[in-house]
């Protein structure tokens, strides 16, 4: 069913006006990427993208991960209010896993939200904004289980030259910290060849990289959606393969895998499929084994260092990075000594690093021995001494060398005072580099590193090569992609009368379809 909006507004002359959005997105690229959907479907229900701040709907797309999510919600709720009373027609939408965890706790602590909507029915925003501007009544719906996929939905991309694509949702581990399955659902997996062609509709519209989402990307091919779809451990090794026969996909990076799950036979596509880039972001959480069980990880020490090794033994300039949790309760001097350990073998080129507390919800919440903050912090401080050591040691070695970047927009923050262009190296690392009025963010260009820093490479000798390309173009013209719904839903009809676009085989061996 498509929804039309009703617009209240007119013009001067008495036309209807459309409505303008704005979708303020926390927390992890799922999020990031589920904000592309809500975009599309507000667009194909007749809003358009506000200028700035001043906006008819504004739609919070939620993190219940990261600490502090709820009071950063609800402080920026607060902030709408006035603007709110002040704004006859305006509507406020709070959505994704915050929303999902909370429920009705939403309108208890902001009457004037309009809309609460959680992960598992996105393609239900319009109707239900649509709802309650016409029955003049808040909209609460939180469902237990996904709806459709939301690949089924269309998409307004953020950016003209780098795309995110699905391979699955949901997550069928159990760990311990993580609030994330009770949210999300049980791993659903989509079609080979579904997925394939929404990496197909991007290229055909210039995008350049695209980045293969799960919540754990190793376990795709074993909770397929389509019944007639058979299970395949090997199914996500043959997708990255069959990524590398997409004639104009440049650069190809997925995230993330689990170590548990994580095999040779991917190890082997990446080193022998040229687009697929040689980067990994393998999260550790805690070196120490008796941490990893507590934690309910189910691989040790021994079996992520061996898949360090591996993976640098096919592709020796790999980088590799990690999610690492500080102060998980229990967690001894001697435990962290062993992250530390980990962290000193690994190289890891980068790091996310978080200091532990207990979310509501999980089984880490209420276990005993919880480190005290002050021990945590301490302990945190180290970690990050070792690491941006680590960090520097890598990248210092790597002046000198050559670089072919992926022009990007807004990753520079001191860009303006430098005269700097920023962009991405096929391993990841952030390069500034002195470029020229004519290079675009989505042109690609070859620079020499002649320096170094933690967190990022400098190439201050000037562009060796330039190549322009369709994604320069189109951001140069201020167009982003648009997708239309893609695959099978779960049983649902799709909204929108969209033509669906048709699958493509994912490769010449079984399980694909």
């Amino acid at each position: 069913m498509s929804v039309e909006v009703h617009s209240h507004q007119t013009d001067e002359e008495g036309a209807p006006v459309a409505r303008s959005y704005s979708v303020r997105t926390y927390g992890c690229q799922m999020n990031v990427h589920d904000s592309e959907r809500i975009a599309g479907l507000l667009e194909d229900a007749g809003y358009v993208a506000a200028d700035g701040d001043d906006a008819d709907l504004v739609v919070f797309n939620t993190c219940a991960v990261r600490e502090n999510a709820d009071n950063k919600l609800y402080g920026n709720l607060s902030h709408l209010a006035p603007v709110k009373q002040a704004r006859p027609g305006m509507q406020i939408a709070v959505g994704g896993c915050l929303a999902q965890k909370d429920k009705d706790v939403v309108r208890q602590r902001a009457p004037w939200v309009d809309v609460v909507f959680g992960t598992h029915n996105i393609g239900s925003l319009p109707v239900l904004l649509e709802r309650a501007r016409h029955n003049q009544e808040a909209q609460v719906e939180i469902l237990d289980s996904l709806e459709r996929f939301p690949s089924t939905l269309p998409a307004r991309r953020d950016s003209a030259y780098s795309g995110w694509v699905s391979v699955s949702v949901g997550c069928n581990n159990t760990c311990t910290f993580c609030i994330v399955p009770s949210l999300r659902g049980k791993e659903v997996d989509r079609r080979p060849g579904d997925v394939l062609a929404e990496v197909q509709a991007l290229v055909d519209q210039g995008v350049l990289e695209v980045t293969l989402l799960g919540q754990n990307v190793n376990a795709y091919g074993m909770s397929f959606a389509d019944p007639d779809t058979p299970r395949n451990r090997g199914a996500f090794a043959e997708l990255l393969r069959a990524c590398g026969a997409i004639d104009g996909l440049e650069r190809v990076r997925f995230t993330s895998p689990h170590p548990a799950e994580f095999t040779d036979d991917v190890i082997e596509a990446m080193a022998q499929t040229p687009n697929i880039c040689p980067q990994l972001h393998m999260p550790l959480q805690s070196g120490s084994d008796r941490v990893l069980r507590a934690m309910r990880r189910s691989y040790r020490q021994s079996k992520f260092l061996g898949i360090v090794d591996r993976v640098r033994a096919a592709m020796p300039h790999a980088a590799i990075t990690t999610d690492i949790i500080v102060g998980f309760p229990g967690e001894t001097e001697e435990d962290f000594a062993e992250t530390l350990a980990v962290v000193e073998k690994a190289r890891f080129s980068s790091a996310f690093t978080f200091q532990y507390s207990p979310r509501p919800g999980t089984p880490a919440a209420t276990m005993p021995d919880q480190v005290p903050p002050e021990v945590v912090t301490e302990r945190y401080q180290r970690l990050i001494a070792l690491q941006e050591r680590v960090c520097l040691e890598a990248n210092t070695e790597l002046v000198g060398s050559e670089a072919e970047l992926l022009v990007s927009a807004g990753e520079g923050r001191k860009n303006s005072e430098t005269g700097r262009l920023t962009g991405r190296a096929r391993d990841g690392r952030l390069v500034h580099f002195r470029g020229a009025p004519e290079i675009r963010p989505g042109d690609i260009v070859t620079v020499a590193i002649t320096d170094a820093a933690p967190h990022h490479l400098i190439a201050d000798a000037g562009v060796l090569t330039h190549r322009r390309t369709r994604a320069g173009d189109a951001h140069e013209a201020g167009t982003v992609p648009t997708t239309p719904p893609v695959g099978v839903g779960l049983g649902m009809p799709t909204i929108g009368a969209q033509a669906v676009a048709e699958p493509i085989s994912a490769c010449g061996t079984g399980g694909c379809s």
